[in-house]
């Protein structure tokens, strides 16, 4: 990644473990996807997570050359993401999805040699 990672924290103290579960999801990432150049994780806790277990929140945006991805978990509801990693799981999962996807578009429009 040509830009540093940046990782934010809304309505919650920073946790190291789950800051550092975030870098390695954005590491698996990199290893897939060798284009991306930046990328911004926030992981947020709804006011009502503290005494109802609503679910965390997750929004990941993805720099990439000519383009980007967005990501927000709070429109994919998962009940299990009242826990940290299990939405960051889920918000992660759904990157790699539309990172391959949009790979595989490029791929698709790419000019073929002659020959073919």
């Amino acid at each position: 990644m040509q830009k540093p990672l940046q990782i934010t924290f809304r309505h919650m103290d920073p946790s190291t473990a789950v800051e550092t579960r975030a870098r390695e999801l954005v590491a698996r990432l990199e290893r897939v996807h060798q284009n991306i150049l930046g990328c911004h994780v926030t992981i947020d806790t709804p006011p009502a997570h503290s005494n109802k277990g609503a679910p965390f929140t997750v929004k990941i945006d993805i720099e990439l050359p000519g383009s980007s991805v967005h990501v927000d978990s709070a429109r994919t509801h998962h009940p299990e993401d009242v826990n940290a990693y299990n939405a960051l799981h889920h918000a992660f999962e759904t990157a790699r999805r539309l990172l391959d996807e949009q790979a595989q578009k490029r791929q698709a429009f790419a000019p073929r040699p002659e020959g073919d």
